[in-house]
């Protein structure tokens, strides 16, 4: 019997949607990255883009436990001397609430041109609304 390899000719994608609303981030980001990379399939194959594309709606209505809201931080740099900003997570939830999904997811995936290619099929929205009705996505629901 020999071990089946998938390429990028027999990868079937299938969309998904899922809602923020109420969910824990990092327990969210985790099972998103997952379905990104197609570790959810049997046909998994670690150097091939095998992954489902996932949408994300009510960003702006996730959860952080404990005192993460001030205390975590994210930082950015100018590369300057003295040029480092730090924003707290509410800070960023503010601004630019997709923000915290988009860097958490990424944080999971591979750090890779694989990685790059999984993390183009995110598709995140503070809001309800998303465009993507005409590709059918089916809900995917998060435990927890």
């Amino acid at each position: 019997m020999n071990t089946y390899m998938a390429n990028e000719n027999t990868v079937e994608r299938k969309w998904f949607v899922v809602d923020a609303a109420g969910q824990v981030l990092g327990r969210l980001a985790t099972e998103v990255a997952t379905v990104l990379r197609g570790k959810h399939k049997p046909t998994f194959t670690p150097h091939v883009d095998c992954g489902d594309y996932v949408i994300v709606i009510n960003a702006d209505k996730i959860e952080l436990t404990g005192d993460k809201w001030l205390d975590k931080k994210y930082y950015s740099h100018s590369h300057y001397p003295g040029g480092l900003r730090t924003k707290s997570a509410k800070d960023l939830l503010e601004k630019f609430p997709e923000r915290l999904v988009e860097l958490a997811v990424k944080g999971m995936l591979p750090k890779t041109k694989l990685g790059d290619a999984n993390y183009k099929k995110l598709f995140v929205y503070a809001g309800n609304e998303h465009k993507h009705q005409a590709q059918k996505p089916e809900v995917m629901v998060i435990k927890g």
